[in-house]
Formats: structure tokens, C-alpha cells, sequence
């Protein structure tokens, strides 16, 4: 049975570990058990104690999950996957974090198939949101990239603002990201149950009491190849996909190649390796408004052994 992934998005100081907190209580009020990987960007564990001692926590120190330590990243989730008892697994990154590089970086080929990732959740500072000309343009980029592409928005510390001020930041919020639900509020103080029916591939949006509607933001779809396919067909199917697709990676069991091969794609550059060994043949394919039925269904037409 494939593991829930929710990811905790936002910049520093937003009120992730508070959110974190909540969602922990609520996974086990519902007898689900969680995990937890936390990244600092410093060498020094600093929200940890955040997490019980019967909740299974993994800790990347020093280094953006996106960045630096994806490789490590990999290495502690195989070891979760093999050495913990857990139902949902929570990743709180950093500040610094780009949500499409997450989303990139925890869905390994390697065991792609054993994760569903249900969606990104971002908190929203709104003293930091209404004082953003102080940040640097390249952090603004960041804050704004960390609200577009959630399925869930916690707009934090109501508190702060003045009654117009919070209305002009629900309107700004939803100008950069219609799709996502929104939340105003205090100490990160959100319905649990909201947060854990998301769904990455069909997300219902409102804000407050908005009408509810279907979009399709940020996803990932897995696909794992059950037989040999033929690489020319494979190069036109790459070709023929949408240019809403971020990332593909995975190992491809090409015909005339004694092991699978290694095919990265990045903002339309595809990538051959060849490969040394059986890797598990799991397709990644992350991207935005991506028809997932009909992605599965023209991968099935070149997997010449399905």
C-alpha cells in the first residue's frame, strides 16, 4: 500500500512547525501512524523537539533538500521505507526550498511507486507578505513559487494586520494561485481534516465561502514499465508531451539494452544515461494541469509488454 506524502512549504519563520504539530495529533487521533523528515538549512537541529519520541523522525542538516543533500535525501527515505512502521509521511523543508525541486528530489525512481503525493502546503506569513520590499527579489521569486504551486495555503498571523490589509493579502494570495484553498488565520490554526483529504490530482478550491470548483495544480504522476519499449516510440511520446511538464525521470527498459536506461528531462532538455544494473523501471513524470488518465494510458501504448 502506497504511503501518503504531504510536504510543508513556506519561509522561514512562517509557522510550519507549529502547522506540523497540529498534523501530527491529527494523523494519530485517526490511528494513522506519521513520519517526519525535517531539513534544516544550518548544521544544528532546531525544530526537532517538535516531534514525539513515538513518531519516526529523520533529519538532512545543513543543506537545502533541493540542493545540496538530494542524495542524502534518498538515503534516509529508502532507510524509513525499510526500517519504520508509518501510514503518512510529512516533509517540512526549509525556507529556502523551491516546492517543484521537493517534489523532484523525494520521488526517487527508486521507490516512486511506494509514495503518493498528495499535495503542498504553504504557510504564509502575512507581516513578512505585507513587508516583502525589505526582501530581495530573489526571495520574493522564492516566497511566490512556494504559494503557486500549493494545493493549500495558510495565510498566518492574521493577527498582525489591519482589517484591509488582510483583505488586500487573501486578494494578492489568490491572484497568484486560484487554484489553491486559502485560510486566514492565527498560530497556524487550520482544519486538519482539509489539509488531509487533499489530493494532488484533483484539488477542490475555495476561499472561505468562494464556490467550490475542480482544478489541477502541481503533480506527479508514477508509471512503472512492465515490459521492453521501443526507443523511437519513446522519443516521440517525450515529444509529444506538454510543455507543462517540469521533470521526468526514471529508468526506461529500452529493447537491445541489457539494463534499463537512465532518462532525465529538465524544462525540455531530455537526457540518455545508460544504465549498469536492474533498476526498478518506475517513470516519474512532475508537472502542472497534467491529465494523469491519459498520461498512463499513452505510456501503456509503448510498453510493449504490459
Amino acid at each position: 500500500m502506497k504511503k501518503d506524502v504531504y510536504i510543508l512549504s513556506g519561509f522561514l519563520g512562517s509557522g510550519k512547525t507549529t502547522l506540523l504539530k497540529e498534523l501530527l495529533q491529527s494523523l494519530k487521533d485517526q490511528n494513522k501512524k506519521p513520519a517526519v523528515l525535517m531539513n534544516e538549512l544550518g548544521n544544528v537541529s532546531i525544530d526537532s523537539d517538535a516531534v514525539n519520541d513515538d513518531t519516526a523522525l529523520r533529519e538532512l542538516l545543513d543543506g537545502c533538500i533541493c540542493c545540496t543533500i538530494s542524495e542524502k535525501l534518498e538515503s534516509q527515505l529508502q532507510e524509513l521505507l525499510l526500517n519504520e512502521e508509518f501510514d503518512v509521511l510529512i516533509i517540512e523543508t526549509t525556507g529556502a526550498a523551491h516546492p517543484v525541486e521537493v517534489v523532484d528530489s523525494i520521488l526517487s525512481p527508486l521507490f516512486a511507486d511506494r509514495f503518493e503525493f498528495r499535495g503542498i502546503i504553504t504557510v504564509v506569513d502575512g507581516l513578512q507578505w505585507r513587508n516583502r520590499a525589505d526582501f530581495s527579489p530573489a526571495v520574493l521569486h522564492l516566497m511566490r513559487e512556494q504559494i503557486r504551486h500549493a494545493q493549500y495555503i495558510v495565510a498566518n498571523k492574521m493577527d498582525l494586520l489591519t482589517e484591509m490589509e488582510q483583505g488586500t493579502f487573501s486578494y494578492e494570495l489568490q491572484q497568484i494561485n486560484q487554484n489553491a484553498k486559502v485560510y486566514l488565520t492565527n498560530y497556524s490554526r487550520v482544519s486538519m481534516e482539509d489539509i488531509l483529504s487533499l489530493r494532488a490530482d484533483r484539488v477542490a478550491v475555495s476561499h472561505d465561502r468562494a464556490p467550490l470548483g475542480d482544478h489541477l495544480t502541481l503533480q506527479a504522476v508514477v508509471y512503472t514499465f512492465s515490459g521492453k519499449v521501443n526507443g523511437e516510440a519513446f522519443e516521440e511520446w517525450v515529444k509529444a508531451q506538454s510543455d507543462t511538464i517540469y521533470r521526468m525521470k526514471g529508468y526506461v527498459p529500452l529493447q537491445g539494452r541489457k539494463h534499463p536506461t537512465l532518462f532525465q528531462y529538465s524544462y525540455g532538455m531530455p537526457l540518455f544515461m545508460p544504465g549498469e544494473m536492474n533498476y526498478p523501471t518506475n517513470f516519474v513524470i512532475i508537472g502542472e494541469n497534467l491529465h494523469k488518465k491519459e498520461i498512463i494510458q499513452s505510456l501503456q501504448e509503448i510498453d510493449l509488454m504490459k
